[in-house]
């Protein structure tokens, strides 16, 4: 079954070169060119990715992905902003409305489908229920709490396993510190602030510095 993808732009160029490139690479592609309109469709077609700009008429992209994000039929699907504003901040709000990912509009063509392709195809191989998640060269085994990388095995804690664990098991998505704190320690353990950069640390000491980024004031998100 084809994915399906929704753009979401005041621009029709923009749409139209979109849609034309995506179509090619097998896509079912909708269209919207507000917030409010691109709300209604995603809750009618349910897509598995959504293209998002930021400034639009009627609704912001900002609030568009904040309503989407409390769509329970829309908590899979992908929400990746696509946008001329480059600026720090305009990117950081658009992983705190809960954006999967951000990219600038001046990317080229053949690059945008190619990171399409990839995001897509990632989350169609890994889910959070996976007992065994493979990524590149990475291989989490959930069942044997074996972790390898190129090969080498690595003995993890279990904090740094389920750390590890959690930030693979969506590797589209950035993970924030409450609900790392939430799922790997549990509402009842305290911890003090700094708990989770050292196991970050102690991770990417052992898996590669580059493993693990960081989104200033916001959380984490596994490389891949």
């Amino acid at each position: 079954m084809s994915k399906k993808i929704l753009l979401i732009d005041d621009e029709l160029d923009i749409l139209e070169i979109l849609s034309y490139n995506l179509e090619k690479e097998g896509y079912d592609i909708y269209t919207a060119t507000n917030g409010n309109e691109g709300i209604e469709k995603a809750k009618e077609i349910v897509p598995d990715l959504i293209l998002l700009d930021v400034m639009m008429p009627e609704k912001d992209g900002i609030e568009t992905c904040q309503e989407l994000r409390k769509v329970k039929e829309l908590q899979k699907t992908l929400i990746v902003f696509l946008s001329a504003r480059s600026e720090e901040f305009s990117q950081l709000a658009g992983f705190q409305a809960g954006a999967n990912d951000y990219i600038v509009k001046l990317i080229k063509p053949k690059i945008l489908i190619s990171k399409v392709n990839a995001l897509l195809q990632l989350t169609s191989q890994v889910s959070e229920n996976a007992k065994l998640i493979e990524i590149g060269d990475l291989v989490i085994d959930k069942d044997n709490f074996r972790v390898s990388k190129s090969g080498q095995q690595f003995l993890l804690p279990k904090k740094e396993f389920d750390l590890l664990y959690l930030l693979a098991s969506n590797t589209e998505k950035v993970f924030k510190r409450e609900e790392i704190l939430e799922k790997v320690w549990g509402n009842d353990v305290i911890v003090g602030e700094r708990t989770i950069d050292v196991h970050i640390r102690r991770l990417r000491e052992k898996l590669g510095i580059n493993t693990i980024q960081t989104l200033k004031g916001i959380g984490y998100k596994l490389i891949v």
